[in-house]
């Protein structure tokens, strides 16, 4: 039985590239791996059809002798590479390729070494250094890196040696019928040495618990949420490896005076009712420090709301400015002396539907109401 094309069983064309191929491969190896349809034999020999053919397509100069010779190339070696394809001895590369970086690949290295893991760091400001930005100091519990090893893990006048189980490979293999089982070896942890003398100072770790003190630089306009990263300053690496990165998230504390909304400022600013009635002017706080006139006009009711353009938080790196926007509350007077409630009850009756037109249009409607209930 002829077998099939490598470039349809991987459902790519002929022009495709690595990463089409390496997409296609993934998916459908997930598709048809063994441990996914058990006892299914026709699972099973579909996952070995693209895993050889994934073998052969994913190195240039296999691929470049099938388009040329097709199967032919792979049958009865002649010297030039081109042999019977070993599925038991190259799957476990096939699938180191595929799979390890969802597996933790990448993350140590032959020598032992990893990277640090991030840190966060969670730093409350207020909204004034969110307007003008500020520099801070912060101090950080972390690890550094061990000055009695240099970050080794071994003790003085002694280094790490060869893991004997692993050969220093730091992975091990084992045959299961046509399948090869790679893991990590359990002597030195995927680390391919041992320490047999470890540095007192940190156990052999490399590494050793300390407090950082590292300057902030926090940028004008800034957001409630916004994440700071300093590369290099989190966790040290084990055993000499690279440090994570520190995040630090920035909140910003409840004003007294201002709301934010964005790049805008909200100021609820209460008035008299002689202000609101007869209007005037107002002076507003700025958060600069500074202060702001605004004319109310008359006849001004509670909510109505004056922008003053440019007084607003600025626009992180940019040279932009939000708008404060002042919100009117009238004021009901209270606490009032016999000679006031007189005044205010004269102004009542001399007031009419024109003076209060919403408190009139309001209790026509109410009055029709109650009409048409009792009709």
């Amino acid at each position: 039985m002829a077998k099939a094309d490598y470039y349809d069983l991987l459902g790519v064309g002929r022009n495709a590239d690595a990463d089409e191929i390496k997409r296609s491969y993934r998916k459908m190896a997930m598709k048809f791996h063994p441990d996914r349809n058990p006892g299914d034999a026709e699972a099973e020999a579909r996952f070995k059809e693209l895993s050889e053919a994934y073998e052969v397509l994913k190195d240039d100069q296999k691929r470049s002798a099938y388009d040329q010779f097709g199967h032919a190339a792979f049958e009865g070696g002649d010297g030039m590479g081109r042999g019977g394809f070993d599925f038991g001895s190259s799957f476990a590369d096939v699938f180191d390729d595929l799979f390890g970086e969802f597996m933790g690949g990448g993350q140590r290295s032959r020598t032992g070494a990893t990277r640090g893991a991030d840190l966060r760091y969670n730093l409350e400001i207020s909204l004034e250094d969110a307007y003008h930005g500020r520099n801070t100091q912060i101090r950080v519990p972390t690890t550094a890196t061990c000055e009695s090893c240099e970050g080794s893990g071994a003790a003085d006048n002694s280094q790490p040696v060869t893991c004997r189980t692993c050969q220093g490979a730091g992975r091990i293999r084992a045959q299961q019928g046509f399948f090869t089982i790679e893991r990590t070896c359990p002597a030195c942890q995927g680390a391919g040495r041992v320490i047999e003398t470890p540095c007192k100072s940190c156990a052999g770790q490399g590494r050793v618990q300390k407090e950082k003190t590292l300057a902030v630089n926090i940028p004008a306009g800034v957001e409630d949420g916004t994440r700071i990263r300093l590369s290099g300053e989190g966790e040290a690496g084990l055993r000499g490896g690279p440090a994570g990165d520190l995040y630090i998230f920035l909140s910003l504390s409840a004003h007294k005076l201002f709301r934010r909304d964005g790049a805008n400022l909200y100021c609820r600013v209460p008035i008299t009712m002689v202000t609101a009635a007869l209007g005037g002017n107002i002076e507003v706080p700025t958060l600069d420090g500074g202060r702001a006139k605004v004319n109310v006009p008359g006849g001004t009711q509670s909510g109505s709301q004056f922008r003053l353009r440019g007084k607003g938080m600025p626009v992180m790196r940019g040279q932009a400015h939000g708008d404060l926007y002042i919100q009117t509350t009238v004021e009901t007077p209270v606490n009032l002396t016999k000679a006031q409630k007189d005044l205010l009850r004269e102004f009542d009756e001399a007031a009419s539907e024109k003076t209060s037109p919403e408190t009139h249009g309001f209790f026509s409607k109410v009055r029709e109401l109650w009409d048409d209930l009792t009709d």
